[in-house]
């Protein structure tokens, strides 16, 4: 098994994921790997950790869920592998919990979260994103 972490999804990966009528409320699992030190394009903060600039989007993402009525489910870092090999661990891991797809797409267009999206950029190295289908 090959893994990528990526930062952004390609363009055909997301409209498949959004364009899925048929899947209902969802849990996204975040595997996060952060940045050593953050990069934001206007030079800020050059001594922050990555760490620190993503949780930086992390608390405000909270109130970004919750306007379309989702929530965290829960967030931590990442101590151990038990079962696998990986070349190298993630960091951190993030559940969140969307009504469905078109609620994160919503969330994801809202001004509110494009303006916080500069500290998951500035700080976050890569990540995997799975999506899980959730109870009601």
């Amino acid at each position: 098994m090959q893994v990528k972490n990526e930062t952004m999804p390609r363009p055909e990966v997301a409209q498949a994921f959004f364009s899925d009528a048929d899947h209902g409320p969802m849990v996204m699992v975040n595997l996060l790997k952060f940045k050593e030190k953050a990069t934001y394009p206007d030079g800020r903060d050059p001594d922050l950790s990555g760490r620190d600039a993503y949780n930086r989007y992390g608390e405000a993402v909270v109130a970004c869920l919750a306007a379309v009525g989702g929530h965290v489910v829960y967030s931590g870092p990442v101590t151990g592998l038990m079962l696998g090999e990986v070349d190298e661990l993630w960091d951190a891991v993030a559940l969140a919990w969307y009504p469905g797809p078109q609620a994160m797409l919503q969330m994801v267009a809202s001004p509110d979260y494009q303006a916080i999206e500069v500290h998951r950029h500035a700080g976050l190295a890569g990540q995997l994103n799975i999506r899980t289908r959730a109870p009601s």
